[in-house]
């Protein structure tokens, strides 16, 4: 008799070219429920129907399908115990040797603005986690599969093993969707949870060589069911990723997705950035963060809003860099690169879409915060002194102001053209960074816009800024001295704009 493998997927990407293996190669009977069986139709498989199979339609609007003991018989039972075979001949069941099965999409619905409660719980799942756990408990005598990424493997298994699956391949699977619904099942509870309670779990991707130091092990974890972020980047090439490349790759993500409208790239050492820029073109852009500190750049990790070109391509390799982010790569530029073969080239479609929240460990537990993903209003902001700014001035404020957003408090920027000068991060004092912003800037310092994350408490920093030769100063404002500061920059004939929004990043 041949055997069956029972089909029934939310995400059908790859699952024609399954089902006809299965149906050509192996000799399989197949049996979907659904939109899965109409799209095996489709294809001019043979499929039958779950509700024709088990005698019992589908009822509650489809919320009842596989919820059935000739289903979950099929899947229990233990070919090596002869109750469990006399039982599935008494109940006319077929055993069930594949169980291919992907969840609705919960995680994707919850994160579509103004869902309801309603929407989000009608996208809860069950009969599909129940069929993940009952294969999986029993991978002793089935295969499960809940990743289209796990189908071409699968097949290689039967081609490899006439036609069976070893047990190891099983074993592996089965954790997959132990783990698949174990990710399921905390984000529905999360969500429903609100604050009160916070739940965090992931899949392991893989483990890394270490972690900051090489006494540290560390290991790359996926959340949710469905690879976003770094997990669905694609690495075009170079060597493995390692635990401070993911780091400082997600310190470039967040500063490149402040700039959209524009070429941009940034050059991150050490999750601060060396160098950002926009320009014209992905080309300039990339020239000017990587002058504006051709020293700190060396071994950089850099991050660019547009498609690698021919032309920025081979500026990049002119220099040793870590790795290289961007939204695609032209098959030109991938040649050229190629050259530079230790270096990391990586594509990332959606460079913009960062986590909601931001988790720290503490002894005994952990923090949470929401990201820090306040849009940057000039509309907003308050001008304290009495000269005003140009159109110009306010582009180069709020460019300044956004960079200085992703550096490390005590943080000062200094641009210019819409290029970093000088940078100061993570100083214990704001006098401190105002120092090392200005002398990095040098001369390029005249004319050029200050920003700071905090106020200045006091007048001198102010004063120091003015005598390097900035003109404009953007911060947030909030201290009871803010006046001072104000006096001194009329004083001076500074322009001086509170944004009434503080970005410390520790």
């Amino acid at each position: 008799m041949a055997r069956l493998a029972l089909l029934s997927v939310s995400n059908k990407t790859g699952l024609i070219d399954l089902a006809r293996s299965l149906v050509e190669e192996f000799d399989f009977d197949l049996i979907s429920s659904g939109g899965t069986a109409q799209a095996l139709k489709d294809a001019g498989l043979p499929v039958t129907k779950v509700a024709d199979y088990t005698g019992s339609p589908e009822i509650l609007g489809g919320r009842v399908k596989t919820l059935h003991p000739r289903i979950h018989g099929g899947i229990l039972a233990r070919r090596d115990v002869p109750q469990d075979i006399t039982d599935l001949e008494n109940n006319q069941i077929r055993p069930i040797d594949l169980v291919v099965v992907n969840l609705y999409p919960f995680e994707e619905t919850i994160a579509k603005p103004g869902v309801t409660l309603a929407e989000a719980v009608e996208q809860i799942d069950i009969g599909g986690p129940a069929m993940l756990r009952a294969s999986s408990k029993n991978f002793a005598h089935l295969a499960v599969l809940c990743d289209p990424a796990q189908y071409d493997e699968y097949l290689q298994e039967l081609r490899q093993n006439n036609g069976e699956a070893s047990l190891e391949f099983r074993q592996k699977a089965a954790l997959k969707g132990f783990s698949h619904t174990a990710s399921y099942d905390q984000a529905i509870a999360s969500y429903l949870a609100g604050t009160e309670n916070y739940n965090l779990s992931g899949t392991q991707l893989q483990s890394l060589r270490y972690g900051e130091n090489p006494h540290q092990p560390a290991t790359w974890y996926q959340t949710g069911t469905t690879p976003t972020g770094w997990a669905a980047a694609t690495k075009l090439q170079g060597k493995e990723l390692s635990y401070n490349n993911l780091v400082d790759l997600e310190a470039a993500r967040r500063i490149i997705a402040e700039f959209t409208d524009t070429p941009a790239a940034t050059i991150i050492k050490h999750t601060n950035p060396c160098g950002t820029a926009l320009g014209s073109s992905i080309f300039e852009a990339y020239q000017k963060a990587f002058n504006a500190d051709s020293v700190s750049a060396f071994g950089g990790i850099v991050a660019l809003n547009r498609p690698i070109d021919a032309a920025t391509a081979s500026e990049l390799t002119k220099t040793f860099l870590e790795c290289v982010v961007a939204p695609s790569c032209d098959a030109e530029a991938e040649e050229i690169l190629a050259k530079k073969s230790n270096v990391r080239i990586l594509t990332l479609a959606d460079l913009s879409s960062g986590p909601k929240d931001t988790v720290k460990a503490i002894a005994g537990g952990f923090l949470v915060q929401a990201s820090d993903d306040v849009i940057a209003d000039t509309n907003q902001w308050q001008v304290v002194t009495e000269r005003q700014p140009t159109a110009s001035e306010l582009a180069e404020l709020l460019f300044a102001w956004k960079v200085c957003k992703h550096v490390k408090s005590n943080a000062i920027v200094v641009t210019s053209d819409r290029t970093t000068l000088g940078v100061g991060a993570g100083q214990m004092n704001r006098v401190g960074s105002v120092k090392i912003a200005l002398e990095q800037a040098g001369e390029k310092a005249i004319g050029a816009i200050l920003a700071s994350d905090g106020f200045f408490p006091f007048d001198d920093s102010v004063k120091t800024a003015a005598a390097a030769g900035i003109t404009a100063i953007v911060q947030p404002g909030g201290s009871v001295r803010d006046k001072d500061s104000i006096i001194a920059a009329n004083e001076l004939g500074l322009l001086m704009v509170l944004t009434g929004v503080r970005h410390f990043l520790h």
